[in-house]
């Protein structure tokens, strides 16, 4: 199965931003780029509505027009990707968390119609990447133009979800033809040490950062011979704040569903949380494929 790049449109400039960093990654993966608009039934009969998604509109012929008119606009500018577009009858965001269950990747924009400006991220936007049953993509209005000429940054925490983070990272700065930052963030100890015991703490906490890194990076490398892989260890009070700091200068940052410590019931943890949230630049949830997915 050819699974397409799949991206949450609904004509707001949210999603306009979204389709245009879709759109590059389906080119980039060589996959068909898939425009879907999810809406709700005007009266809502049998079908659950979300009282945050009411802005949403109905399936119209003006929303059909949108539609082609978006997918119109992405041939012209990218024509080798092969586009098609899907009105579901459902919320944007089961409309999308379903769709991801056929999809190479998830792209949403962080705001739709009916989104509160306040909010960094929408319902929609954290339900999908919560929820996504392949890996998402969330960005904002305010990246434009695309960044691609950044690294590509992922934390490293020897987790599961980091490891696929990583290796998710590692193909997508491949794809980019940038290089990778493995970065392993020690956080300051809460029962912090007396004086005398400083240093051995800071250099156990050292030790720890460049094993971790290291094995990273062998297996960043056997994989993907020829990428520019840079280590850095980092340290700060919490590791959201120090990968918050260094999307600053990154075209994406890529990150696990939950790292080490993440509660499994928990769909996101509070790293990729803050991240979806405060990211400088597109985050990346590392959610892995279902188990019958080719």
């Amino acid at each position: 199965m050819n699974r397409p790049v799949v991206v949450g449109v609904d004509g707001s400039p949210s999603s306009l931003v979204a389709a245009e960093h879709a759109a590059r990654e389906a080119a980039w993966r060589s996959r068909p780029l898939l425009l879907v608009h999810g809406y709700l039934h005007p009266l809502g009969y049998g079908v659950p509505i979300n009282p945050y998604d009411l802005g949403v509109p109905a399936p119209t012929d003006e929303s059909r027009r949108m539609l082609d008119r978006m997918a119109s606009e992405l041939r012209g500018r990218w024509p080798g990707v092969d586009v098609e577009v899907r009105q579901v009858a459902g919320g944007p965001a089961a409309s999308l968390v379903e769709e991801s269950r056929r999809a190479e990747l998830v792209v949403v924009g962080s705001r739709g119609l009916g989104g509160f400006t306040g909010l960094l991220v929408g319902s929609v936007s954290a339900q999908v990447a919560g929820h996504g049953h392949c890996p998402v993509l969330v960005v904002r209005p305010e990246e434009q133009p695309i960044p691609v000429d950044g690294p590509v940054v992922v934390g490293v925490d020897g987790s599961e979800p980091g490891r696929l983070a990583v290796a998710l990272a590692a193909a997508e700065a491949a794809h980019r033809g940038t290089g990778l930052v493995l970065a392993h963030v020690a956080t300051a100890d809460d029962a912090r040490p007396v004086p005398d015991e400083v240093s051995e703490s800071v250099a156990a906490a050292r030790a720890d950062s460049t094993d971790l890194l290291a094995g990273a990076a062998a297996e960043v490398e056997a994989a993907h011979p020829g990428l520019t892989v840079e280590r850095r260890s980092l340290r700060a009070a919490k590791p959201e704040q120090a990968l918050i700091e260094a999307s600053g200068d990154a075209a994406l940052v890529v990150v696990g569903s939950r790292g080490r410590g993440g509660f499994a019931g928990l769909l996101l943890g509070s790293v990729s949380q803050a991240l979806v949230q405060h990211a400088h630049c597109p985050v990346l949830i590392a959610h892995p494929y279902p188990a019958d997915a080719d």
